[in-house]
């Protein structure tokens, strides 16, 4: 009974061997185990944010990733108002962010002070809250023209960029300006400041300044034909012909008191 007593007491290990491989079922295996567990869970495929976070998978979705602007530079120029509804009468029509509000004379008055040339390149390179304009869905001349027609409703009198005069359009059916008793260097003067002023008087958007000879240099190195063919077909942000509706005669004018201006 003693012998049996003394096996009783003496476990399932009984030597060394026993024992090392006790202690590797007992702790190694359950790690390994764990191990692959987290591996399998973690390489699985993960469920939709959107499902536990409806606002995260919302504005995952709404989150602007690029802008993509494409404009037809054949198409016909929008006139101020069109432009002033899509573009301006956001801020303009309420005033918000500091915007001089649309036919406020009292807010526009010290601004149209500084001149049409001003107002516009404000517009196009942007200030204060206002974002740069230029770039967008409308070009330049457009921009412009929307300026023109907030400026004119608060008691200015600019001409709207590429809108032909009264006298320009009487021309253009008798043969241009010059044919009705003026001269071509008074019909590319009109021409100019109805249309190409816009950006040639303060040289925004890239274009050379009015007189500007280090400018206008190398363009008149190429040619006076190469010139009028630029201004006529367009070019980077000029459209063709400056949007102007002058006649070939009177176009033509226009780009010729340019060139003789920085001469």
């Amino acid at each position: 009974m003693s012998d049996n007593h003394d096996e009783a007491h003496t476990g399932a290990i009984k030597n060394p061997k026993q024992f090392l491989l006790s202690t590797v079922l007992g702790f190694v295996v359950p790690i390994f185990i764990i191990i692959g567990l987290v591996v399998f869970v973690s390489s699985g495929t993960k469920p939709n944010a959107g499902v536990d976070n409806p606002e995260l998978a919302i504005a995952q979705r709404i989150q602007k990733v690029g802008t993509v602007a494409i404009r037809d530079a054949n198409r016909p120029l929008r006139g101020g108002e069109e432009v002033y509804k899509a573009q301006c009468s956001a801020c303009h029509a309420t005033g918000a962010a500091g915007a001089p509000k649309f036919g406020d004379a009292a807010a526009w008055g010290p601004r149209i002070k500084t001149g049409f040339e001003a107002l516009v390149e404000s517009a196009l390179k942007g200030k204060g809250a206002m974002a740069p304009q230029g770039g967008g869905e409308f070009n330049d001349t457009e921009i412009a023209r929307g300026v023109a027609y907030m400026a004119n409703a608060a008691g200015a009198k600019f001409a709207e960029p590429g809108a032909a005069s009264k006298s320009e359009a009487g021309a253009s059916t008798d043969g241009g300006a010059a044919a009705a008793g003026g001269t071509a260097a008074d019909a590319g003067k009109k021409v100019y400041e109805a249309t190409c002023a816009a950006c040639h008087a303060s040289g925004v958007a890239g274009a050379p300044k009015f007189g500007d000879k280090g400018a206008w240099g190398p363009r008149l190195a190429a040619g006076f034909d190469e010139v009028l063919k630029i201004a006529t077909e367009g070019k980077g942000a000029m459209p063709p012909r400056g949007g102007s509706t002058a006649s070939d005669e009177d176009f033509k004018a226009a780009v010729e008191y340019l060139v003789n201006a920085a001469k």
